[in-house]
């Protein structure tokens, strides 16, 4: 369960204008670079651009597409957390270019700024900005001009761990965030009050030893007032769980109420990614852990009348685990995990990043400038080439293979599928039988191929592709067409290549 993860220790700190739906044609704007898929990437029955037959060993499998709804996928669903600490940073500016373009590949999405280092972080109104542990106005103009760029809206993290010390008041944070509110305007998504502040209690924490859900609620309502009372109208989420589901983040919504709260919002890690059982073979096995706690966050959420996140998140806590969280495998775990979340009544997830360590982060930077999009963000990118709509419920037919299925719906009416096989040498000769009849489908394709190698590695740290196309440090992306393939009525045949997730668009 969720509520037994230890705390996510402070060194995780060293490590898209929105998308729509894949189909006809996609283009993505930022920097000048897009996407463009032909309409003659769409044939018809008699495909002039069939899908190859994979290499290797082939097992026939089934996909039924029931009628049946079982979860959405919303406006800003697929998004990214930084630690407050990056705003301190030449990280988030209005010029810088690179970066702007990968998060519109995401967009229009969320960033929450947040992590441990928000309670280390001192509103400091006269800084000369970018200086370490302050949150000086230049630095809030930089990310407000970012995020207007990039088109993104902001889920904004403010000390409270400081008022142990004094280091914070509710004063200074109202302050804080009206300064934020004046520059980011609409893009200002919400005010989110400490961080993981159910840890606070822990030996060399903030409150050690003296610490409980009535103190922090009673704390967190004088912050929460003081900045209501200088910024009306604010949206103010919380409580940003690091854990205890059942007893901490649920109980606290239910005594805040939706009067004082906007959003509930949870942090999720696998595990450590310092313990030995932080492998590649657990991240891609099925996780009932996060099975259970959407279910809880759900029922707890639908109780309190306001919808829930997944604030903070990625593969294994500490910054990942070196090998696995910035390996191809974490590019097939996060496909799983985002529908997972949009099945179990999320309305978004943010994965956590930052820096340039051997870790999870998405997109990895060093003093300002991207270095470039790690396997993860390629899941994530597929994820969103998916699209937005209702999710229907899907029953994979595979024997033993390792393999998943999901379909989305879009708001046009024609219905995208995604595939993950992580079988290492098997791969799937697919039959899927939709809800309705389908007038063409097209195929692409998430695959992992080294120098010199024979196939995919699920180690592999770099090599990732979406249909032969790599993700540029700049956002630049351009796929190769995607492969026509054979319907008759309502049935579609297709292969999912061993250690691959394809993205099927039906026209319907």
């Amino acid at each position: 369960m969720l509520s037994t993860s230890p705390l996510h220790r402070p060194t995780r700190r060293q490590l898209l204008k929105g998308v729509a739906a894949f189909s006809t044609s996609v283009l993505f704007s930022g920097c000048n670079k897009a996407l463009t898929m032909s309409a003659s990437s769409i044939g018809p029955q008699a495909a002039t651009n069939a899908q190859p037959a994979p290499f290797g060993p082939v097992s026939q499998a089934y996909l039924n597409v029931s009628a049946s709804k079982v979860g959405v996928i919303g406006p800003g669903f697929a998004c990214l957390s930084y630690e407050k600490s990056a705003m301190c940073e030449p990280l988030f500016t209005g010029v810088n270019t690179d970066l702007i373009g990968l998060f519109q590949l995401l967009g229009p999405s969320v960033l929450r700024v947040g992590g441990n280092s928000v309670d280390e972080c001192v509103w400091t109104p006269e800084g000369p900005g970018q200086t370490p542990s302050q949150i000086a106005p230049s630095d809030v103009d930089a990310l407000a001009a970012f995020l207007k760029q990039a088109g993104w809206q902001c889920i904004y993290g403010i000390n409270l761990g400081g008022a142990a010390t004094g280091a914070t008041t509710p004063a200074l944070a109202a302050a804080e965030v009206a300064y934020v509110a004046q520059k980011f305007g609409s893009a200002l998504l919400g005010i989110e009050i400490g961080n993981e502040c159910d840890g606070y209690g822990a030996v060399g924490s903030y409150f050690a030893g003296n610490w409980s859900l009535a103190q922090f609620e009673s704390l967190w309502e004088d912050f929460r007032s003081t900045i209501v009372a200088a910024v009306p109208g604010v949206s103010v989420t919380g409580p940003a769980s690091g854990s205890n589901v059942s007893t901490w983040t649920v109980p606290f919504g239910q005594s805040v109420t939706s009067r004082n709260l906007s959003l509930l919002t949870q942090h999720y890690y696998r595990g450590d990614g310092e313990s030995a059982t932080s492998t590649i073979d657990n991240l891609i096995s099925a996780d009932s852990n996060l099975v259970n706690c959407l279910s809880l966050l759900n029922a707890g959420a639908q109780s309190i009348g306001v919808p829930f996140r997944i604030g903070e998140c990625n593969s294994y806590f500490d910054g990942g685990a070196v090998g696995v969280s910035d390996a191809y495998a974490s590019a097939l775990w996060v496909v799983d995990f985002l529908f997972n979340c949009a099945q179990g009544g999320a309305a978004g997830v943010n994965l956590h990043g930052g820096g340039d360590a051997d870790g999870y982060t998405p997109i990895a930077d060093n003093n300002g400038a991207v270095v470039e999009a790690r396997p993860i963000f390629y899941g994530m990118t597929l994820f969103t080439l998916a699209g937005q709509g209702v999710v229907y419920q899907t029953n994979l037919s595979a024997g033993r293979i390792n393999a998943t299925a999901y379909a989305v719906k879009n708001s046009n009416g024609d219905m995208n599928l995604v595939v993950v096989n992580k079988d290492t040498t098997q791969n799937l000769q697919l039959t899927i039988s939709m809800p309705q009849s389908v007038n063409s489908a097209n195929l692409v394709t998430m695959t992992q191929l080294s120098s010199g190698a024979t196939g995919p590695c699920l180690s592999a740290t770099s090599g990732v592709t979406i249909q032969n196309a790599t993700i540029n440090a700049n956002g630049g992306f351009t796929p190769s067409a995607g492969y026509d393939l054979t319907v008759n009525g309502s049935q579609i045949d297709c292969y999912v290549p061993a250690l691959s997730a394809v993205l099927i668009k039906t026209d319907q």
